[in-house]
């Protein structure tokens, strides 16, 4: 069959979850994206908030089997020699809808073609495939390399799990419950002294409240150096918890800057600054403290920008007094405090 040759490569990324304006929660999920041509293929997909069958939380069976049907070791699993390649990431069932494509063999070298968006057993090219992308000719030796990599511990883990250090054990304890809520571990400790090596290895990022003394935060930073981790620390800006999931999440994304869709938030003067690398929808939530120091949340914009630097006004009663704006699309978060 004739198709261009593209390069195939994986790397970590992660669908964000949070807790939004309206409570709801979104689920945080790790995965491992599929890379052409240098470019996560997700980002070919329109605005599409999916994962690929390569997520971190699967038992490790079917993770293996999900690569092995990858390097077409075992039947497909949908008709006509179809895959699943992006899926719904709350459920993963097919009922939601989800990316599939053929994958097949030709010679040595590996397709993709046909991709199409599947809500049943049987896809409907005319209606729904994705036409204009693909069919991609994967080079059979870097391609199984690549794959084969997720089976022998050489591809990148997820550390899920997040240390949180303050004074208010009260909102500690609903932070750790809102992150638990949306699949990310949570402790509560007033230092990591003591703690083994192998425990501290187990967090990705260690999140300090505003009353932590600089003393304490340095303690807590020469613990993990001196076990040899290297984590992500996070300077809570405010004691509003959707805000402080936030800037966890940010924290922990694990994915190449330069494959990220959301690149750059800048808040100051009644406007935020956004830079996206391709089409997205992108949310922009405002928090605020007002004067009781009680928390208001706002939401400011929700809407697709095509790919650029954009200048969006915010709402002024959303911002006034001390003031933090988040920006979200499904793959990643960025936060800011309000300028003056």
């Amino acid at each position: 069959m004739s198709a261009e040759y593209a390069t195939f490569g994986l790397a970590p990324a992660m669908r964000a979850g949070g807790v939004l304006s309206n409570g709801d929660y979104q689920i945080h999920r790790d995965f491992v994206d599929f890379i052409v041509d240098g470019r996560p293929l997700l980002f070919q997909l329109s605005d599409l908030d999916a994962v690929s069958p390569l997520a971190s939380d699967v038992p490790p069976a079917i993770f293996t089997e999900q690569v092995r049907s990858l390097l077409l070791e075992a039947e497909a699993p949908l008709p006509d020699g179809r895959y699943v390649v992006y899926g719904c990431p709350e459920c993963a069932d097919l009922a939601c809808g989800a990316v599939t494509a053929v994958i097949e063999r030709d010679g040595e070298d590996f397709i993709w073609r046909d991709f199409a968006w599947q809500t049943d057993e049987h896809a409907d090219l005319e209606r729904n495939g994705y036409h204009g992308i693909g069919p991609f000719r994967f080079h059979g030796g870097r391609y199984r390399e690549a794959l084969a990599s997720l089976l022998d511990g050489r591809a990148p883990g997820a550390r899920r799990r997040v240390l949180l250090i303050g004074a208010r054990v009260a909102l500690l304890a609903k932070l750790a419950a809102a992150l638990r809520a949306i699949g990310i571990g949570a402790d509560i400790a007033h230092d990591a002294h003591g703690v083994p090596a192998d425990e501290l290895r187990s967090y990705g990022a260690v999140a300090f409240g505003r009353a932590v003394g600089q003393e304490r935060r340095a303690e807590v930073r020469r613990s993990f150096q001196q076990a040899g981790v290297e984590v992500a620390y996070v300077e809570g800006l405010a004691p509003i918890v959707p805000l402080l999931v936030a800037q966890i999440e940010h924290a922990l994304d694990r994915s190449p800057v330069e494959q990220r869709r959301l690149t750059r938030l800048v808040a100051a003067d009644g406007e935020a600054g956004v830079e996206v690398t391709s089409s997205c929808r992108v949310r922009l939530t405002a928090y605020r403290l007002d004067r009781l120091y009680r928390s208001h949340a706002h939401d400011v914009f929700d809407g697709v920008l095509e790919a650029g630097r954009h200048r969006i006004a915010l709402d002024a009663r959303a911002v006034r007094g001390e003031s933090f704006v988040v920006a979200r699309t499904a793959g990643s978060v960025l936060v800011e405090a309000m300028a003056r």
